[in-house]
Order: structure tokens, then sequence, then C-alpha cells
């Protein structure tokens, strides 16, 4: 059984050096997070990483096809993403609106473009059946604004910056009519589901083939502060914390518990979220 990763951390967006929409945690957390998954049992030699100017859209699809590829029945496989996230329209052939796809923007997303969750399912819908696989997003999946915490509850965070891109005007101009031309069952469902907007839970679901760990719920934005001097994003600092202190061996239900607890200790506005198979979420990580 192998163990294998892909980790991808973007401080630098294009331009290289300063000028674009910069961060400053995320090459932190991409060290802290191949460090981590050696303690787990991860050889380094089985883990790649991509940061700032080598985080392309080809490099990171290319990578990311070499961690499905290459695996087989009994592997355990992560791939991890620290930088911006954004959201974009979501149209099909008739450009009738279907609501926005979350996307994760890679160092050259100006003039390649961004990765929206339907160009990753697209890899992922080639893994061999019996493979693990955990993907891990520190990045924002909402353009509703930035929820900033309260730094009188958790007073050694300063400097916080959402891990956000702006839509272009287009995706969000759809968006914010597609209710317009929703019917009325699908706008109860959608109001039911906004009330629960602010609830910690698990989402099971059927069929999928690998398991999400998301460091915020869609409507919400992700944030990086400061960590005793160094910055680092608030859910990959505690995922860390949690993965050393176990070497890894932690039921999937119960990290994605203490992770939320953690967030709330903090006081951060961001409430993580992790989507998969009920049988994968009762399971060992990395098993």
């Amino acid at each position: 059984m192998a163990k294998k990763a892909v980790i991808i951390g973007i401080n630098d967006y294009a331009p290289i050096g300063p000028g674009g929409p910069d961060l400053n945690g995320c090459v932190h957390d991409a060290r802290d997070m191949a460090n981590t998954l050696v303690i787990c049992g991860f050889e380094a030699k089985d883990i790649r990483i991509l940061t700032n100017q080598n985080a392309t859209r080809d490099n990171i699809i290319s990578y990311l096809k070499w961690l499905v590829t290459t695996s087989k029945k009994g592997d355990s496989l992560v791939f991890y993403y620290s930088g911006h996230g954004t959201r974009v329209a979501s149209m099909n052939d008739d450009l009738e609106l279907d609501g926005l796809d979350e996307a994760i923007c890679p160092h050259d997303f100006k003039t390649a473009g961004v990765l929206k969750d339907d160009d990753l399912k697209a890899v992922l819908n080639t893994l061999p059946k019996g493979v693990n696989l955990d993907v891990f997003f520190d990045c924002c999946h909402s353009g509703s604004g930035t929820r900033r915490i309260k730094f009188d509850e958790f007073n050694n965070l300063t400097n916080e910056t959402p891990r956000f891109i702006e839509p272009m005007l287009e995706d969000e101009f759809y968006f914010n009519f597609s209710r317009e031309i929703q019917t009325n069952s699908e706008k109860e469902i959608e109001t039911k589901e906004d009330k629960k907007s602010t609830m910690k839970s698990l989402v099971k679901v059927r069929g999928m083939n690998h398991v999400l760990w998301a460091a915020c719920k869609e409507n919400q934005v992700a944030m990086e502060g400061d960590f005793s001097g160094q910055t680092r994003g608030y859910f990959t600092y505690n995922l860390c914390k949690v993965l050393r202190a176990t070497n890894g061996k932690i039921n999937r239900s119960l990290l994605d518990i203490q992770l939320s607890n953690a967030l709330t200790a903090m006081g951060a506005a961001q409430i993580n979220q992790t989507e998969g198979k009920t049988t994968e979420l009762k399971q060992f990580l990395f098993n």
C-alpha cells in the first residue's frame, strides 16, 4: 500500500513579485502539511510540491493526474491546496443559469483561467476503485463577503486576510439573478438550506470517491493570520496540529469534530465542511 501526496501553496500570484492578489501564509501551510504527512507515514519521495509561480494551471492538473493515474487499490492519497478560491458562473449549453461553481486559483489564473470543481472532478472520476483520497482545500468558497473574527476572543491573531478572489462581474451578475428563474420548490429547498448555513455537520454524499475537507462552508471565506509571528491559514494550522498529535491515526469523523472545535475556540467565523460517503467518514485517515 503506497501513500502519495500533491501539495500546493500559492502566496505569489502573477505577475511574479509584488502586484498580484498575493497572500502570505500559503507556502508556510504547504511546508507544514508536507512535514506533517511525513510524520503520518508518507515518504518524502512520494510527496510532490508546487508553490508560487510553479503552481500554474497546467502543472496542477498534471500533478493531480500523476497522483490519480499512478495509484492502485489500497493506496492512500492526499491532494492539498492552500491559496485563493473563488466562484464562477455555471451555465449549460443553452446558457441557462445553473448557479455557481467553486474554483481554486492557480498562480496564472488571470491568463490561464481558474480550476473549477468540474475540472477537478473530471480527473478524480478516473480514480481506481479501492483507493483512499483525501482532498484538503484551505481557500474561500464564496463571494458573500469577509466574515471577520473577534480579536478580543483570540488575541494572538493579527493582520488577517481572506483567501478570496472577487468573482468577475458576469459571474456575480448571473448568480444574483439566478433565483429569479428558480421554481417555487427550488426556492423552498434553498431557504431551508440557508437556515442550516451556520450549523456544523458532516455532509454524507453517496457515490463520492473521495473525502473533501473544506476550510469553510460555501457561503463563507477562509482566513489567514499571524500565529506567533508567522502567517498561517486558520484551517491548516489546526489540521496539522491535530495530525501531528495523533500521527495521523485518527477517525475522519473525530478529526472533523476536532477541527470544528479548534476553529470555534479561536473565535473564527469560518466553519469547516467535510464531505464524503458514510463508510469513509467513519474510517481512519490515511488507511
